[in-house]
């Protein structure tokens, strides 16, 4: 069994701060009036924080390059999937749901 790098608990710290400052950040992008853009930034950061979790606090940082193939998979998936779930969405003449890209 290879051993890994420690991460300090400093860099935990650090982590756990930058968490903290971008929870208040969606708090603030919350209250302004971005119109359609509201989702987009609220996920962006939420994406950022994921990341954080992810190569931190998981330690994906320092897995195997099977592990991290096996999340980049994961997470191409879940795009995909949302993808064309909402390319079906939107695309519904039916629907009572204005479209505000068009």
């Amino acid at each position: 069994m290879t051993e890994h790098a420690q991460t300090s608990v400093k860099t935990f710290v650090a982590v756990w701060a930058a968490l903290l400052v971008l929870t208040a950040l969606t708090v603030f992008a919350s209250t302004l009036e971005l119109g359609p853009f509201n989702a987009i930034v609220a996920l962006t950061i939420a994406t950022v924080k994921a990341l954080l979790v992810l190569l931190f606090f998981m330690e994906l940082r320092y897995s195997t390059a099977l592990t991290k193939v096996a999340a980049v998979a994961a997470i191409f998936f879940l795009m995909l999937l949302t993808g064309l779930s909402l390319s079906d969405y939107l695309t519904r003449g039916w629907s009572s749901y204005i479209n505000p890209f068009r």
